[in-house]
């Protein structure tokens, strides 16, 4: 059953104040989503509000909100490694919205993934739910993809009669090619980021999700480094979970990747 209605939410964040919109409902499990990177309405932001609308029927209270410096929040924007003092605003500020809410789990897509991540032993926080989790030092991409996410690409156009087609035709982009695999011969970089969730996610006492889309280069190189020792003890905790997405994109904005993705995370919840 759905709770009140829609509404916004000041959180005050230091000197700052966060745009946050709040989705009441009865439960006493809250879901605190926290986004990735500058998003806009009419992406993933929207992607956002039809979670938070399936959650809320099914009767988890759910808070959105924008760190400092991001859509209608004051102040500068610290990145996400620099975002673990606008997560706990938001969820104080949740808290004493739904005095009810007795435990919240905290849902981010790509670098909110990884804010969570970095932040899991310090956030009073219940469990985690991570979607394709961010793991570069910088907010912006580099100019290749992971190596992991490259070797798959070429992987897979290896099974691909249309490639070999393209390549006998002149259809490949040659130095972009040549640049790719040079990158698959190097050994991937573990950046500090990776180390510093590894840390925090291996620390955290709550039980974790990980959501990984099927095509997604973010979810590849993550995937990559999730099997890997330095993420050993995260992943072999009992309470930890991994789902992979089938067919779906980083976002989930196709209908039937999000309508998965969401039933995934709610057979998950009411286990927890």
């Amino acid at each position: 059953m759905a709770g009140g209605m829609i509404r916004p939410l000041a959180i005050t964040c230091g000197a700052d104040i966060l745009a946050g919109t709040l989705h009441p409902a009865p439960g006493q499990t809250g879901i605190l989503i926290v986004s990735g990177g500058t998003q806009i309405r009419t992406g993933s932001h929207r992607g956002f509000l039809s979670l938070a609308e399936a959650l809320t029927a099914a009767g988890y209270p759910v808070l959105r909100f924008d760190r400092r410096g991001i859509g209608d929040s004051d102040g500068d924007d610290h990145g996400f490694r620099g975002s673990r003092d606008d997560i706990a605003a938001a969820l104080a500020a949740f808290r004493d919205a739904c005095p009810d809410v007795q435990r919240v789990v905290g849902w981010g897509l790509c670098d909110g993934a990884a804010a969570l991540a970095l932040g899991a032993d310090r956030l009073d926080l219940a469990g985690l739910i991570l979607a394709n989790p961010w793991t570069l030092d910088s907010d912006r991409a580099e100019s290749l993809p992971p190596r992991a996410a490259i070797t798959r690409h070429y992987r897979d156009r290896l099974h691909d009669p249309a490639s070999w087609r393209r390549l006998l035709n002149g259809g490949i982009n040659f130095p972009r090619l040549l640049g790719g695999l040079a990158k698959i011969t190097r050994q991937e970089d573990v950046t500090d980021t990776a180390r510093q969730m590894a840390v925090g996610l291996g620390a955290f006492a709550g039980p974790v999700l990980v959501l990984l889309s099927e095509f997604d280069a973010t979810a590849t190189a993550f995937s990559a480094l999730w099997q890997a020792p330095l993420f050993a003890d995260a992943r072999g905790r009992s309470g930890t979970e991994t789902a992979v997405i089938p067919g779906a994109a980083h976002t989930f904005m196709r209908p039937v990747d999000r309508d998965t993705m969401t039933a995934r995370c709610l057979e998950w919840l009411a286990h927890r």
